[in-house]
């Protein structure tokens, strides 16, 4: 979702980031001496000043008008993520001695990372700048956002409404700025100049930003997939699926894309499905929606990303009936040459059933991650903790939502203990060096004061264990 055509940086454009990094950096000294008070303080002023709900539901609007993707509701119901991420923020330290253990005799005090870039995505320009403000302005950071040329109005909109909120409580606006013209040549110079990026985004993205020379913390690409055993709840699972699934009309990595159905229960669920409003869509239908979200080289085609299930069967050629909410296709296959085994980014989920042993639908959830998505995400709907464990032994994952709705889970809630966030780190598996939820302690830098302690030494013959020969001496 980040592609933009290669430019020259030019004399212009290189003076006006000198001057926006030459502000942030005299902001970097004043901010870096503030105490815990002060920090939360602006923490809560900044969420509120475009996190509340007359502002943020004007932004919300702002943003899907914009880029043509995803819905106003859905997006504005993104909302809880803001107080989530605050209340997570508050209930932490950062100044000062933020962890002690007294029993190794350490003290970790926080530090600021410094000056943060961060690059905004197209599906997310109102909510991210203000998840990655909260946690910087705690962490004693300053930022620089590159919005996403499709949303650039939006983001800017945002970050100034949290300018204006800093500045109401006598505070520099310069601890968060953003740069108005986007190109490619402009944010790979961003991001040099900077001491820490925040990326969210796809692969794209992610790649530049780890090319950039300068420590980066990204998200990878998802695949969202969700088995369904014997022992599953089909109306709570249908629900679920419908709530993933249709938030900001599916434009999010963790929206479900993927559902793997126990034979037995098989025909129960999708017609639960059907009645939470999905459109189990014909093999002729498949293959016409197949050619509206993808062109011939496998690339999705940006038009049909994140749309309402009408718009996406109208750009295939066919009409469904408006109140359906989601579309079905059953899955032809697992693999590259299968499209829709990966990700879809839209209001369609494919289907796949399995039968006998539960052996199989890992064996069907090992070949979707070899399509996509790995690292990123997976669930399970089941009662049977065998499952839940054998999965979570096998998914190659970061993060496993037991009977969730995914997209609305594995970023935090109030009834899971994920830490709140916007960017989702995928481990080595999705190129990223972070497998957990990008949150206040990526922004911070430690130093870490050692007293001594009892000695901690224990002998060879424990440490070796089987393989210690006593008779084995140093010669001479």
């Amino acid at each position: 979702m980040f592609a933009m055509a290669k430019k020259e940086l030019t004399a212009e454009q290189r003076s006006t980031l000198e001057a926006i990094f030459a502000r942030a950096r005299t902001a970097e000294k004043i901010i870096e001496n503030y105490d815990q008070e002060r920090v939360d303080r602006m923490c809560r002023c900044v969420a509120w000043a475009a996190g509340n709900p007359r502002d943020f539901d004007r932004i919300c609007k702002m943003g899907v008008e914009e880029s043509g993707a995803g819905d106003w509701s859905g997006r504005f119901g993104k909302r809880h993520k803001i107080m989530g991420v605050l209340r997570d923020a508050l209930r932490q330290k950062s100044v000062g001695p933020i962890e002690i253990l007294p029993e190794k005799g350490l003290v970790r005090y926080g530090k600021p990372a410094g000056v943060i870039t961060s690059l905004i995505p197209m599906t997310n320009p109102e909510l991210t700048p203000i998840v990655t403000a909260i946690y910087a302005l705690k962490a004693r950071d300053v930022v620089v956002f590159s919005p996403h040329p499709r949303t650039k109005k939006t983001t800017f909109e945002v970050v100034e409404k949290m300018r204006q909120g800093l500045r109401s409580i006598g505070e520099s606006e310069d601890f968060l700025q953003c740069i108005s013209d986007v190109n490619m040549a402009i944010v790979e110079e961003l991001m040099t100049m900077g001491d820490l990026i925040m990326a969210t985004g796809g692969p794209a993205m992610s790649k530049a930003a780890h090319s950039s020379g300068k420590p980066a913390y990204c998200s990878g690409a998802g695949n969202a997939t969700m088995i369904f055993d014997e022992t599953t709840d089909i109306d709570e699972a249908a629900r679920n699926t419908r709530i993933s699934k249709t938030s900001d009309f599916g434009s999010g990595c963790s929206a479900d894309g993927n559902l793997i159905i126990y034979g037995g229960i098989y025909d129960q669920m999708v017609a639960q499905l059907q009645k939470e409003g999905g459109y189990l869509a014909n093999d002729e239908q498949r293959e016409m929606l197949k050619k509206a979200m993808w062109d011939e080289d496998g690339h999705r085609i940006i038009d049909t990303v994140a749309v309402s299930p009408q718009k996406l069967c109208r750009a295939a050629g066919f009409e469904i009936p408006e109140d359906r909410k989601f579309v079905m296709v059953v899955g032809e296959g697992i693999g590259k040459e299968y499209r829709f085994s990966g990700e879809k980014l839209t209001t369609l989920l494919a289907l796949y059933r399995y039968e006998g042993d539960f052996e199989n639908a890992l064996k069907m959830m090992d070949e979707i991650y070899k399509v996509g998505g790995r690292g990123h995400s997976c669930g399970i709907y089941s009662h049977n903790d065998e499952h839940i464990n054998a999965l979570a032994l096998r998914a190659p994952v970061t993060r496993i939502m037991v009977r969730q709705p995914q997209s609305k889970a594995n970023a935090g809630s109030a009834n899971n203990g994920m830490p709140m966030t916007s960017s989702m780190g995928c481990g080595t598996w999705g190129g990223n060096q972070v497998s957990e939820n990008i949150a206040l302690k990526h922004y911070m830098n430690s130093t870490w004061v050692a007293k001594p302690i009892l000695i901690d030494a224990p002998s060879e013959e424990v440490l070796f264990g089987e393989f210690y020969d006593p008779t084995n001496k140093r010669e001479g």
